[in-house]
């Protein structure tokens, strides 16, 4: 899923391809897509785009009068910068935004289709589809410490919670815990004073370190390659490789459709964390240190 720093970039290259010009066409196939039917989408051809913008995960499309476009790319979602009246892929297109300029084209991989597009007038209805979580860059030590501790979640649910932090998904919520050294299990009612402190500056500083870091490879062409899984992350999607600071084998928990990927000798003092389906399969033999796991790996 398209996270803060790829969903900035969506936004900078909108921005500047389709700021202030006006919607010439719209076309929307997919009738999985549109979630809202007033006011009609089709309302937006002939209106200038006066704002693009992010929320969280999304990008909004602002017009004038009021009228918004807010699209959530959800797991598969992608949004491509193609000529004019460029055709819309057959099994993957969703839409598409004629411009003068280009074509925008919202397409989605996978048989299941979450993407969406919800269409809003007025400042309170484009409100009202916001979680309400806080931007984390720019937001001061106390701001973070009052969010992370409204109800006592593991750390991984508390920064993925789009109703805490704004824009955090699974990807760059495992590279934050890397960096700050915490496990993705611990209580935030257990955190200490420093914990907090440290787990606020590495938020802080992968948001932003990623975000300049795909602004660079992006360039000035539109950003294409959108993907959780990156070269140089620490250890999200890195199962089993080498943690990048201490050379112990990245470990993960799977969760229906979702992993969490963790180095235990960074984060957890050597402790193997339990994945909910193979502890209850292994019960009593499943291994509680790294030595453990890859021994019994090297059984298989």
């Amino acid at each position: 899923m398209p996270e803060l720093p790829d969903v900035t970039l969506y936004v900078e290259h909108l921005a500047r391809r389709v700021g202030g010009a006006p919607l010439e066409g719209l076309r929307i196939p997919s009738l999985s897509l549109l979630r809202t039917v007033e006011p009609p989408a089709s309302e937006a051809v002939g209106r200038r785009v006066v704002g693009v913008s992010r929320m969280g995960k999304r990008v909004v499309l602002s017009f004038e009068e009021g009228l918004h476009f807010v699209i959530h790319l959800m797991i598969a979602g992608r949004l491509r910068w193609k000529k004019p009246g460029a055709a819309l892929p057959r099994r993957l297109g969703h839409a598409a935004f004629d411009f003068e300029a280009g074509t925008l084209l919202l397409t989605e991989a996978g048989t299941r289709k979450r993407a969406s597009l919800h269409v809003v007038r007025g400042q309170a209805d484009l409100e009202a589809l916001d979680p309400g979580g806080i931007e984390v860059l720019g937001c001061d030590l106390d701001a973070f410490r009052e969010r992370l501790l409204r109800g006592n979640h593991t750390l991984k649910r508390a920064l993925t919670d789009p109703r805490l932090f704004s824009g955090i998904g699974n990807a760059y919520s495992d590279e934050i815990l890397h960096a700050a050294r915490l496990s993705p299990v611990k209580l935030t009612s257990r955190l200490e004073d420093g914990e907090t402190e440290r787990l606020w500056s590495a938020t802080q500083e992968i948001l932003d370190a990623w975000t300049q870091r795909l602004r660079e490879e992006a360039g000035d062409s539109f950003p294409e390659k959108v993907t959780a899984f990156r070269a140089g992350m620490a250890v999200h999607g890195r199962h089993r490789k080498p943690c990048p600071d201490c050379g112990s084998p990245v470990q993960r928990i799977v969760y229906a459709s979702n992993e969490t990927n963790y180095c235990a000798a960074c984060q957890t003092g050597g402790k193997v964390l339990a994945d909910r389906a193979l502890s209850r399969l292994l019960k009593k033999d499943w291994p509680r240190t790294i030595e453990e796991m890859e021994e019994l790996r090297g059984t298989r």
